[in-house]
């Protein structure tokens, strides 16, 4: 992934200063421009980039507070998926859904919650994640 060795810190960076600089109209490179696409589809996490206290926020289960940039990154995960193709037949799920949901953030949402669970089975099992078993889970949808 195009994240994978930024620290936490370098990463919720990116997202503060790729929307800082759409809210300039200043030149993204495409990555700022998808980070930036998905902030501006969550009008709920746009005050987090107020300032940069929220790069510092531990954002636990146990404070019952949802990660915003966890739940960013699924996004940008799907999305990536998506643009590849892959798990193969991805891209059919999501046509499927945007158009039964009649909404494609909808759809992502739905998504990103079988994305989500499939990345914690694996973590759990100490295994990569079974492309094929996501691909049956999302169909399910």
């Amino acid at each position: 992934m195009f994240f994978a060795n930024d620290s936490r810190e370098q990463l919720r960076r990116r997202y503060y200063q790729s929307w800082q600089r759409r809210l300039q109209s200043l030149p993204l490179e495409p990555l700022d421009a998808a980070i930036a696409d998905v902030i501006e589809l969550h009008p709920e996490y746009q005050g987090l980039f107020a300032d940069e206290a929220a790069l510092h926020q531990p954002y636990t289960v146990e404070q019952g507070a949802i990660n915003p940039f966890l739940h960013m990154g699924l996004h940008l995960g799907l999305r990536e998926q998506l643009a590849t193709r892959r798990p193969a037949g991805i891209e059919a799920v999501y046509a499927r859904l945007s158009r039964q949901l009649g909404d494609a953030h909808t759809a992502e949402h739905r998504m990103i919650d079988v994305l989500a669970e499939t990345l914690w089975d694996a973590q759990r099992a100490g295994r990569a994640p079974d492309e094929q078993a996501y691909l049956e889970r999302l169909r399910k949808l």
